[in-house]
């Protein structure tokens, strides 16, 4: 039987049709030039009902069967259910289904899924603590009688020191993203499908996309990062009160734009490792994906911010207050109002917090943008009668690679 998610085709070339394992290709937008969304010319097969038998004499008539099609229902036929071979149902998503999806994975492969979660969490609290402990620079001491003009300078160097103690755990934070949405990713892709994977085969399909996923993590901060710049340069150098204004209005207008792409290109990271595109193709086809659906995609994005921030807060909550009493030299530090130079103690029990942490958001976040790929796909180009053959669900056909196997 072939292993590998059949829509997804994650560990073989991209090829012209098929590639040598049989796997097809995914298909292109329905919509691609504007058009309505198309759904596929092969649909399932109609259900294949039998007449009733003539019932024999002093026997009662046979009911009507019930499995699979709902039975009767205020005098017709009920529709049929919808496939759910592994996390989702095969048909359009709702946002309550997308989130359930994710924790279903995170439920039902919890091995596999904390096994990433956890080691790469504790992998990039540790590179972090030891960043913050040797790396960052010591905080500016900040002189209360200072004049206007070194109270200014003071606040130049507690803004260049906050950025440089800032870089560090950004940079981590990103590479840990990155490993964590590749691989989870793929483990997702298989979920949808009822298939169990291991990391080893998690690692072994998504370390050839590892590169083009860096240089698509990187690109879009960088995006973002050029555009608030564009949007706030004439601010700062017109200067004084109208290049405040300015400064104000460019911001604002940059971030919408900055929102806006960054929705527009949600999907690009599924896409770049379930269908090997490349960075720029990726970009592309998410922008394909999501034109028509950006309220939609956005609002849901957002949400699962929210909840993801106030899981955060919940566990890092308690976790900080513990960290400030073990520590001491930072309580001191707080009730003098001056800012804390954190110990080691505070450091061990926030990176703690920060494990637990990201071991439950980081399946969440994945696991959200991997199933909005696939209800976009499922909406647009009936992904769902790809996927229930790549299932092996009767009546769709047989699953890609089976005939390759038999001959």
């Amino acid at each position: 039987m072939n292993d590998t998610p059949g829509w997804a085709s994650p560990g073989s070339a991209p090829s012209d049709g098929q590639d040598g394992s049989g796997t097809p290709r995914p298909s292109e937008p329905g919509d691609a030039n504007g058009s309505a969304p198309q759904w596929s010319k092969e649909q399932p097969p109609a259900g294949q009902w039998s007449p009733p038998a003539t019932p024999a004499a002093g026997q009662a008539p046979t009911p009507p069967p019930h499995s699979g099609w709902g039975g009767v229902q205020q005098g017709g036929w009920g529709k049929p259910p919808a496939a759910k071979p592994g996390v989702i149902p095969l048909r359009p998503l709702g946002m309550g289904e997308i989130l359930d999806g994710s924790v279903s994975t995170l439920r039902r492969y919890w091995r596999t899924v904390l096994t990433i979660s956890v080691t790469v969490a504790v992998i990039s609290q540790v590179v972090d603590i030891l960043a913050q402990r040797y790396l960052v620079p010591p905080p500016a001491d900040i002189n209360p009688d200072a004049s206007p003009a070194e109270q200014l300078d003071q606040a130049l160097d507690s803004f260049q020191s906050s950025l440089l103690a800032l870089g560090p755990a950004l940079l981590i934070a990103l590479m840990a993203t990155l490993v964590s949405a590749a691989l989870l990713t793929i483990v997702i892709s298989r979920a949808v499908l009822g298939r169990p994977v291991t990391v080893a085969t998690a690692w072994r399909e998504a370390r050839p996309r590892l590169l083009a996923m860096l240089g698509l993590t990187l690109l879009l901060p960088l995006m973002s990062v050029a555009i608030m710049s564009v949007g706030l340069l004439p601010g700062l150098l017109v200067g004084d009160a109208p290049g405040v204004a300015l400064a104000v209005l460019g911001g604002l207008a940059a971030f919408v734009v900055t929102v806006w792409l960054m929705v527009r290109f949600s999907l690009s990271s599924p896409a770049l490792m379930l269908e090997r595109q490349g960075i720029v193709r990726s970009l592309k086809r998410s922008a394909k994906l999501v034109q028509g659906a950006w309220w939609r995609i956005f609002g849901i994005t957002l949400l699962t911010q929210l909840l993801i921030f106030f899981v955060s807060m919940i566990i890092m909550v308690p976790f900080a207050v513990i960290a400030i009493i073990a520590d001491g030299t930072s309580m001191s530090a707080m009730v003098s109002d001056s800012t804390p130079e954190f110990g080691w103690g505070y450091l061990i029990v926030m990176g703690i917090a920060g494990v637990i942490t990201s071991a439950i958001t980081y399946p969440i976040s994945a696991g959200v943008t991997a199933l909005l790929y696939v209800d976009q796909r499922i909406r647009r180009e009936a992904l769902d009668l790809e996927l229930a053959r790549a299932a092996g669900l009767p009546g769709y056909g047989p699953a890609p690679g089976a005939g390759a196997s038999g001959s």
